[in-house]
């Protein structure tokens, strides 16, 4: 099993992210950590409220292999968030795949970790002029860019991401991932079975509900 972390800050973006994390687990069984600097209740751009399962202080950044950025309108409390930061700084000079979208490109800058590196992101491009630790001249105006164990997206491309970084690790996806129209389908590929192991599972669970 890969391990799999996703950073929570405020006003992150599931919207963003969700391709790609319910793929993991749902698709391929995988489990991923939620971290963020406090143990506290962090609320999505979408209004949803979520607790961490580990703080940066409790996790160690090197014992994954893919750390996720969600993207989120307000960056800069996540930007100035030191604990945050130096979470990411711990995955230099390592093969961990950081892989960030929309605005979550620039903590990646302000942690060094695009120094040199080719990436793209979604956010104003003033922001780009306000920070000195952004090397726009590494900045690349396309949906995906990926150099080294760095992949960077714009927001409106979050299927994409997910794409590439699911390709990254290996899973079989098939050629269409998640593109597939409603009619494309047959009536039977629409129809839907448990297997009997699974079928008698659904039935145990249920007794705990009519008994």
């Amino acid at each position: 099993m890969r391990k799999f972390a996703v950073l929570l800050y405020p006003d992150f973006s599931l919207q963003e992210i969700t391709c790609l994390t319910s793929a993991l687990t749902i698709w391929f069984g995988e489990k991923i950590d939620f971290i963020a600097s406090e143990k506290k209740e962090y609320v999505s751009e979408e209004g949803l409220r979520v607790l961490p399962t580990r703080t940066t202080a409790e996790a160690r950044i090197t014992d994954y292999d893919c750390v996720i950025l969600p993207g989120t309108v307000n960056p800069l409390p996540a930007l100035f968030d030191d604990g945050l930061i130096d979470f990411l700084r711990g995955g230099m000079q390592s093969d961990i795949v950081f892989a960030a979208v929309s605005s979550a490109p620039i903590l990646l800058s302000k942690a060094g970790i695009l120094n040199g590196r080719k990436f793209t992101s979604g956010y104003f491009m003033q922001m780009a002029d306000t920070f000195a630790f952004v090397e726009k001249d590494n900045f690349i105006h396309k949906g995906v860019v990926e150099d080294g164990n760095v992949i960077t997206a714009v927001g409106m491309f979050f299927r994409e991401f997910a794409e590439a970084v699911l390709r990254r690790f290996g899973y079989d996806i098939g050629k269409e991932f998640m593109r597939d129209k409603p009619e494309d389908f047959t009536e039977e590929e629409l129809t839907f079975y448990w297997s009997d192991e699974e079928y008698q599972e659904f039935l145990e669970e249920l007794k705990a509900y009519t008994d």
